[in-house]
């Protein structure tokens, strides 16, 4: 990681030491180690740092809080992330650094780490290069947090930090402290400007803050946003460096911008991957452990870009990463120019989508996780663009939220569905079809009634038909939408609660609800191989569904490893590309029948 290793120049290193401990002479060292704790004491202290070795956390804990130390080193090799938590706290409210000593082939363990509150890493074996560079990055970080000039460059501060002076509401966003969304459209701006290549935007959207803000107060949702940003200036600042751009455009959307030519799209996807990660981690709130998610769109800037253009196709993409399937990240480079919609065109467009029959819809086939039958489908939409060619659901119902087109778009989706499943084979008969309802639907005066209707008019039997509606659209209006889903049961159909988990999520609403299906988030489901946490929470929420009479079904499942975990834990039913992407109806009837 960039300002983490082994420099080959001893006059650098000699430089940055000498920098490093010139502007932080009066800052102590603390180091928590299980076996190293007295070498490593050495170590710093023979850089000129005043190190001290702690035995007790607490003790380094009340220190930082006291103001007597900004940074510590603690070293996780053996099992001692534990104590990360209880120091990140008063770190972060000194407005210092928590330095983390892994082994050197330990990087898989960085996400989590980030998200335990650690702002900079370093790889053993340590020496005093390593330790020199790694502490002469944090008090970087530190400087820039101060507004001080940094001991790294002898520049001013990152624009990702002003002075209080500068601190204005056209910089600053107030909130999260990152840069404000005017500053990094004039990041994007110098950068489209200086010739020196194509810049990449990253755009993080974390959700839902909805329902933290419904169940904690807008007060600690701020918080938390704020919280947010710190994992991902850490960890962008950690894998790019001191000049990466991080931002918050809006609501619970941040941006990083990564300078032209520094970074090829394979690394900018991988950094993508890192934060989605990191922010997937839970965040303690009191009693309670809140789970977020994150999704993020990639675009790399084009020639004819400009810096509303670019943060416009970063949009696009970011729409896409929220209604897929897989890792939540979509990247647009220079070379996919099919995907650079104007939403305003796709707005008008779509009044004539359904007219032109561009709107088709695609199966997305569901099995049991017991023997990998065939048991049921997902209708979904995709819109055949004449001019951008296929774009995803979450582009086709974001132009229809816009345009005011949501309720005729979704109305249509149903009918066709409903008009293809009807005519399916005897080798179809026993499976299931699951339409979407969306919030806006359900909020329609007779809504239960008309939909009935239209599921009669269609042939489609009752028996085999389950509504799925989102867990935030049935959370917007609860009351309304049980009477609503109720009087579907009771007319025979099943009803599925949708993306469940992907927030705060609480089991006990559900209580007063009759469900037959709960769709466990992919996020939940594709973390299960590789996070015990995330694994007792899937069975936590399998075992509550069930005792209420619901059967499970698993989203997103990609592997073997994840399909086997998740039917141990009680899951009846999984979806996803390890079995089959979504399938025209055409392609469905082919595949199956016989």
């Amino acid at each position: 990681m960039k300002g983490q290793g082994i420099s080959n120049n001893a006059d650098a290193i000699e430089r940055d030491r000498r920098r490093a401990v010139g502007s932080h002479r009066d800052h102590a060292l603390f180091i928590v180690s299980r076996t190293d704790r007295d070498a490593l004491s050495d170590l710093a202290s023979s850089l000129g740092w005043k190190a001290t070795a702690v035995r007790r956390t607490i003790d380094a804990e009340r220190r930082f809080l006291a103001g007597d130390a900004v940074i510590a080193l603690v070293d996780v090799r053996h099992g001692d992330e534990a104590v990360l938590p209880l120091l990140a706290d008063a770190v972060e409210a000194c407005g210092g650094a928590l330095i983390a000593l892994i082994a050197d082939d330990d990087m898989g363990r960085v996400p989590a780490l980030v998200a335990a509150g650690v702002t900079h890493v370093i790889q053993a074996p340590l020496d005093a290069d390593r330790l020199a560079a790694g502490l002469a990055c944090a008090g970087a970080m530190i400087a820039r947090l101060a507004g001080q000039s940094s001991p790294l460059r002898g520049e001013p501060a990152s624009r990702n930090v002003a002075t209080p002076e500068r601190r204005t509401s056209q910089q600053r966003d107030f909130v999260t402290g990152l840069a404000s969304r005017a500053v990094a459209i004039d990041w994007i701006e110098r950068q489209l400007r200086s010739g020196d290549g194509a810049p990449i935007v990253l755009l993080l959207a974390i959700g839902p803050f909805e329902r933290i803000n419904a169940a904690y107060g807008e007060m600690a949702g701020d918080a938390l946003l704020g919280r947010v940003a710190r994992r991902i200036e850490r960890l962008a600042e950690d894998y790019v460096g001191p000049d990466v751009m991080v931002a918050r455009i809006s609501g619970a959307e941040y941006f990083v911008g990564l300078t032209p030519g520094a970074f090829s799209t394979e690394r900018a996807m991988f950094l993508a991957r890192s934060l989605v990660a990191a922010v997937g981690q839970p965040f303690s709130a009191g009693d309670h452990l809140i789970r977020l998610t994150g999704r993020c769109g990639i675009a790399e800037a084009l020639a004819t870009d400009d810096p509303t253009r670019l943060l416009r196709r970063a949009g696009t993409a970011l729409a896409d990463a929220r209604a897929s399937d897989g890792e939540g990240i979509r990247i647009l480079t220079a070379h996919a120019r099919s995907r650079e919609a104007d939403p305003d065109q796709l707005e008008s467009d779509l009044r004539l989508a359904l007219d032109r029959n561009e709107i088709d819809i695609v199966f997305q086939p569901q099995y049991a996780c017991a023997d990998d039958r065939l048991i049921g489908v997902e209708a979904l939409a995709r819109w055949r663009h004449p001019q951008y060619g296929a774009l995803g659901a979450a582009t086709l119902f974001s132009a229809a939220e816009r345009s005011d087109f949501l309720l005729p778009l979704s109305s249509h989706i149903q009918q066709a569905a409903l008009r293809q499943a009807a005519s399916w084979p005897q080798a179809l008969r026993d499976v299931r079809l699951s339409l979407n309802v969306t919030a806006s639907d359900i909020a329609q005066p007779g809504f239960a009634q008309a939909f009935l209707a239209m599921v009669d008019a269609s042939g489609f039997p009752r028996a085999r038909l389950t509504v799925e509606i989102t867990e935030s659209g049935l959370i917007e209006n609860i009351g309304t939408a049980a009477t609503i889903l109720d009087d579907l049961r009771t007319a025979g159909l099943a009803v599925a609660i949708d993306d469940f988990g992907t927030g705060y999520s609480s089991l006990a609403y559900l209580k007063g609800l009759r469900l037959d299906y709960l769709k466990i988030d992919s996020g939940l489901a594709q973390d299960i191989a590789g996070s015990e946490r995330d694994r007792i929470i899937v069975r936590g929420v399998i075992q509550m569904a069930r005792s209420l009479g619901m059967k499970v079904i698993a989203e997103g499942v990609e592997t073997e490893v994840q399909k086997a975990l998740l039917t141990d834990e009680g899951c009846e039913v999984y979806q996803g590309f390890l079995r089959s992407r979504a399938l025209t109806g055409a392609d469905l009837v082919a595949l199956f029948k016989g």
